[in-house]
């Protein structure tokens, strides 16, 4: 089961994540997701554990546990729906007959 885990502590690394989960069974990864440009943790990241129940475990006992000083959050992961959200669409910015303000009655 790959599991979600949010609000982590920025200092947490991944061999402390993989720590914390391991005490509810084996671990096959544990990873944080960190800033492509600043290489800082974004507070959330994924462990994959192997034995449903075991990761059932971890989540029920774990969600909302506070690590150093944050509550984190827990739940089994889904996966993405692709819904077709990336990029274009909305748009809209300079369309249409500007705004309200300072704009005058035209007689």
């Amino acid at each position: 089961m790959n599991i979600y885990i949010g609000n982590l502590p920025f200092n947490l690394g991944e061999e402390d994540l993989r720590e914390i989960f391991e005490e509810y069974g084996e671990v096959a990864s544990a990873k944080i997701i960190m800033d492509k440009f600043t290489g800082r943790s974004k507070g959330f990241g994924f462990v994959e554990m192997e034995d449903d129940a075991e990761a059932n475990k971890a989540i029920e006992e774990l969600n909302n546990a506070e690590v150093a000083g944050r509550n984190i959050k827990v739940n089994e992961s889904k996966p993405r729906e692709n819904n077709n959200r990336g990029g274009g669409g909305g748009g809209g910015y300079n369309r249409g007959g500007g705004g309200g303000y300072g704009r005058r009655e035209r007689y």
